[in-house]
């Protein structure tokens, strides 16, 4: 059997796309992504939390969210879940879990040039 590996979340950025250009000229974006959650208590009260997700686009979609992505812009996004290691000066090992992401559409609604609405 084979496995599945996939996300889909719609949030705001957190903060502008973090963008630059790799060796080869290959572009890659990361950025913080939240989404929120409400519901009410038994008592009727209303109750937010908000996760946030650190996303990572490669290429065409990192080009994408530095021509239109800004902090609190809302996207539709689906990726996969990567979850990479790296060591620091002192030996302590660290994991980070990071959102690739593969298809990016931009929800929100301004007026003027509107971009490709999906890559």
């Amino acid at each position: 059997m084979r496995g599945l590996n996939k996300v889909t979340l719609i949030g705001n950025l957190g903060k502008d796309p973090d963008v630059s250009v790799l060796e080869g000229n290959v572009a890659v974006a990361k950025f913080s992504l939240a989404t929120s959650e409400t519901w009410r208590d038994k008592a009727g009260q209303p109750h937010t939390t908000t996760d946030w997700h650190s996303v990572v686009l490669w290429r065409g979609l990192a080009e994408l969210a530095q021509a239109y992505l800004r902090k609190g812009s809302l996207v539709y996004l689906e990726g996969k879940l990567k979850t990479r290691h790296y060591d620091d000066a002192a030996g302590v090992r660290h994991y980070v879990t990071e959102i690739i992401g593969e298809q990016l559409l931009l929800l929100d609604k301004k007026t003027g040039a509107l971009p490709p609405p999906a890559v």
